[in-house]
């Protein structure tokens, strides 16, 4: 019966507003006064109003969905725990906007085109995209489909210094890198070497920036430098080149930075199979502080930390403020480029 569905009228009568009010307030539209929006909100919970979601979504235009899009393939996403830490912040603020989450993952080039379709296609609201690389198709993409783009990461794509109102959150990875290397420097530490992630993302390449600030270098030395690609198998494999490259103890790192903990603790995995203490041989710093890799490792990591789930927290919340579903009101700064401070967290392993 009618009387079962509540309308918008009777909910404006109850709250004593006038239709529009409500019908902004249940659309997530911002302009409504704080007191009059919880108002709003105590009568639609009295009377159990239940929004027509195809009807509104016709009037607003709105999917109530947001695509997460992650440039890497499924058996990376799902075996580095920075990658869940993150959709989890992502998750829960958008959860309590009542927005939907759509994961897309990059397997192969031609997911790009799949990708782009259905941008376009108006199933979703906007975008957040993260573990972009340099020559990434993706900003372009974003920015052909015309939807509000948050990005995970300081951009590095050609042209992005020219994009002014790019929306991105990242953590002061430059100076947790330097954080990190002066702490081996006090610790006494002489031949400090570097394993990188990708040098194509920026958080790499700002990561072994901040290395290079604390050695007073501008470049690496080529037998401290070695590369790896984010993984356990990756750090493992580097440090092994690491130690085939000293021909004697002397020559050999007495430290190492790397950088992410995934490869510290393949890197702490080379040491222990070669026969070298940790930290009495070779210290070993990673990044991110994050469980199983920082605090299960053997001895425990002394690491960088950065606060992957807040980053994700407030990726979404840039979003939805972006998309007026922040509960921001009219007077709000706009949106903006949020970077999160890095902190050095000290254990067994340096």
């Amino acid at each position: 019966m009618h009387g079962d569905h509540p309308t918008l009228e009777a909910v404006a009568a109850h709250a004593g507003v006038s239709r529009a009010t409500v019908s902004r307030v249940v659309n997530g539209t911002a302009g409504v006064r704080p007191e009059l929006r919880e108002r709003v909100k105590a009568s639609v919970a009295a009377l159990g109003y239940v929004p027509n979601i195809a009807a509104r979504n016709l009037v607003t235009r709105r999917t109530g969905a947001v695509a997460v899009v992650i440039a890497e393939p499924e058996t990376r996403v799902f075996a580095d725990p920075f990658f869940a830490r993150q959709l989890r912040g992502i998750s829960r603020t958008l959860a309590a906007h009542d927005t939907q989450l759509l994961l897309m993952l990059l397997e192969q080039r031609a997911d790009y085109e799949r990708i782009g379709r259905y941008l376009t296609g108006g199933h979703v609201d906007g975008t957040l995209m993260f573990s972009l690389h340099n020559d990434d198709p993706l900003p372009a993409i974003a920015a052909a489909s015309g939807l509000p783009t948050v990005f995970g990461g300081r951009p590095g794509w050609s042209g992005a210094e020219r994009q002014p109102d790019i929306l991105y959150v990242d953590t002061d990875n430059r100076d947790g890198a330097r954080q990190a290397v002066r702490h081996l420097l006090e610790r006494g530490r002489k031949r400090i070497a570097v394993i990188t992630g990708p040098l194509d993302q920026t958080s790499a390449s700002d990561r072994l920036d901040g290395y290079l600030d604390a050695l007073g270098a501008e470049a690496p030395d080529p037998g401290l430098h070695a590369h790896g690609d984010f993984t356990v198998e990756g750090g493992a494999q580097a440090m092994a080149w690491l130690l085939d490259r000293s021909p004697g103890p002397a020559a050999r790192p007495d430290a190492v930075f790397a950088g992410n903990d995934l490869m510290a603790t393949g890197a702490l995995r080379t040491l222990r199979d070669r026969g070298l203490r940790v930290p009495d041989d070779v210290a070993v710093v990673g990044y991110d502080d994050l469980e199983p890799a920082a605090t299960w490792s053997e001895p425990s990591l002394t690491t960088v930390r950065q606060d992957v789930e807040r980053m994700g927290e407030l990726m979404a919340g840039l979003l939805l403020q972006r998309l007026g579903r922040g509960g921001a009101s009219e007077d709000d700064a706009p949106p903006a480029p949020v970077v999160t401070p890095a902190r050095l967290v000290v254990r067994g392993s340096s």
